[in-house]
């Protein structure tokens, strides 16, 4: 009898699974589970999209792939709860989905901690279909004035996508500066400055207090008294995993699904993976979700790994991000403090490498990310760097430390 594996949820996470599980078995039966009407798409490539109209880089699998697999893909499929005792999935429409394996890849949304956040008239860009009624409302020119509340990486992209689609944007942050999980002061002024180059308006040390409105949102009240008002707002201050259908179903939870260094849950034959999961960081050890593509990816492959039976552990997951709108390339990865740190600044360009015992702990390179992917595997593979410390912040292309790292 064949396998039944149902993976709920098909962004990257979900769909690296079952092509993973299919190139090494032709005969397991998958099913793969969507929210959404679309075939499995990327969302890092929506700003791209929608700017360009592009779907090469969207469906970046190409819209054939659950054909191409041999997977039973049902989209605008809501999972409504699960029980993993008798692995049954409760589907939406009151239909019920037996399975022997289960994989809990249903992401994660954008949100903010702001009472009235639940109020419709405020839009969640982390999924297309939330991102088209957004876009729609701007080409059709319901939408001409857009507020974001947070300014993280995200946060700070949909305000340079919609300033590029015509919107005023105002984006309010409660911290001092954009990008205050990953970027430090200096890198972020870069950032801050080109923004507002960009024609956005950014709040610095400023809280939204509430949303404001009945039946739709109306409004936000800052704490400075003062109420503004919009034609959208986008609550962008954090990532929520999805994980409300798990409710009673035995599956532990944090903020996130916990699972262990295979990707398992707590619940028999049921493993997790990408933004809804909650997994060690690779150096610091520390549990939360680290919601960025490529370790919902790597998280995939050991979830397929699993199924297959050729159990590997998960490395851990990187803390990193990257800026591919703004104008200027800007890279952060690990942990911006060390007991050293190195800086280079060039015109239009800045070059920070933090080190603590010899070690690279964490980087950020703004204007200039030449050798950002041998800072990363230096970093992973914790290299003593201070023979050639000196060297770390040359960046002309064919520096001789690069080999010598490398080597090492």
């Amino acid at each position: 009898m064949q396998t039944r594996i149902v993976i709920a949820g098909a962004g990257p996470a979900g769909i690296t699974v079952a092509e993973t599980l299919r190139a090494h078995d032709r005969q397991c039966n998958i099913t793969l589970l969507s929210a959404e009407p679309y075939p499995p798409y990327a969302p890092p490539a929506m700003a791209d999209h929608f700017l360009h109209e592009r779907e090469d880089t969207l469906y970046w699998k190409g819209r054939d792939i659950c054909w191409r697999l041999g997977l039973d893909y049902r989209a605008s499929c809501q999972v409504r709860s699960v029980d993993t005792a008798a692995h049954i999935l409760h589907l939406a429409d009151s239909t019920t989905l037996p399975y022997d394996q289960l994989v809990i890849a249903t992401g994660a949304g954008l949100y903010a901690p702001v009472p009235g956040n639940d109020l419709p008239g405020i839009y969640n860009f982390k999924s297309l279909s939330a991102a088209e009624q957004l876009v729609a409302g701007v080409r059709a020119g319901n939408i001409r004035k857009a507020i974001v509340i947070g300014a993280g990486f995200i946060g700070v992209e949909i305000a340079l996508l919609m300033q590029d689609l015509g919107v005023q944007v105002t984006v309010i942050e409660m911290r001092d500066r954009l990008i205050p999980k990953l970027l430090e002061p200096e890198t972020a002024g870069i950032v801050l400055s080109r923004v507002r180059q960009r024609g956005v308006e950014v709040r610095l040390d400023t809280q939204a207090e509430a949303f404001l409105g009945e039946h739709r949102v109306a409004g936000v009240l800052l704490d400075t008294g003062e109420r503004l008002q919009a034609d959208a707002y986008v609550a962008a201050t954090g990532v929520k995993p999805n994980i409300e259908w798990l409710l009673y179903s035995g599956v532990e939870t944090g903020w996130g699904v916990i699972v262990d260094d295979y990707m398992r849950t707590s619940a028999a034959d049921v493993y997790a993976a990408g933004d809804v999961a909650e997994t060690r960081d690779r150096l610091s050890g520390e549990r939360y979700v680290h919601a960025i593509f490529p370790n919902a990816l790597e998280q995939a492959r050991v979830v397929a790994k699993g199924l297959l039976g050729r159990a590997e552990p998960y490395a851990g997951a990187e803390s990193m991000n990257c800026l591919k709108h703004l104008g200027v390339e800007v890279i952060a990865a690990g942990t911006l403090h060390g007991a050293e740190v190195l800086c280079r600044r060039d015109p239009g360009a800045l070059r920070k490498v933090y080190l603590d015992e010899g070690r690279i702990v964490g980087y950020s390179l703004a204007g200039d990310i030449h050798a950002a992917g041998v800072y990363r595997s230096l970093m992973l593979r914790r290299t003593d760097v201070r023979p050639f410390r000196h060297q770390l912040l040359e960046n002309r292309p064919g520096a001789a430390w690069f080999q010598t790292a490398m080597r090492m």
